[in-house]
């Protein structure tokens, strides 16, 4: 399963060199951008919880009667917000299909801005490169570190198989 935000240009990669892998829209994202189609901050509050209660929903077809419930409750106030979610929250539920034990780790590009986050600050260190090579060299030997961490790691973050 992919799990990232709605970028074009992410897309259309997924779509051409994945087509067949499922695709999971990050929930995190989808909970920051519901926030441009709410009409008053008064209403932040309620929104976001009840797009929690969706996301946190045992499986896929509560989360479906909850945002049935959701663009129902929102559809003469903030009608946009309504059309947007019956859009776009669906694109969220598709770690529904994995054991609950998973949802929780697989749902948001957690994991992708940590490691980002990771090459950002090691690449902040040495500052300047000298061409692209040495940049890509040190990019590579942190993604390699990580990457052993992770193989050795006690405790692992996701486990597939029995």
């Amino acid at each position: 399963m992919i799990v990232s935000d709605a970028h074009v240009g992410l897309q259309a990669a997924r779509r051409a060199v994945f087509p067949s892998v499922p695709w999971q829209r990050c929930q995190f994202h989808l909970q920051q951008n519901a926030g441009q189609y709410v009409p008053t901050v008064a209403k932040r509050g309620p929104v976001a919880a009840d797009i929690r209660a969706i996301f946190n929903a045992p499986d896929r077809d509560e989360a479906q009667r909850l945002l049935e419930r959701f663009v129902e409750r929102y559809r003469k106030t903030a009608p946009k917000l309504a059309s947007w979610a019956e859009e776009a929250l669906p694109e969220g539920f598709t770690v529904f299909s994995l054991p609950p034990s998973h949802r929780r780790r697989l749902r948001t590009t957690n994991l992708v801005e940590r490691l980002n986050e990771e090459i950002r600050r090691r690449t902040r260190v040495a500052r300047l490169f000298p061409n692209e090579a040495s940049c890509l060299r040190l990019v590579s030997a942190v993604l390699m570190e990580i990457a052993e961490d992770w193989q050795t790691a006690e405790k692992r973050y996701v486990t597939f198989g029995d």
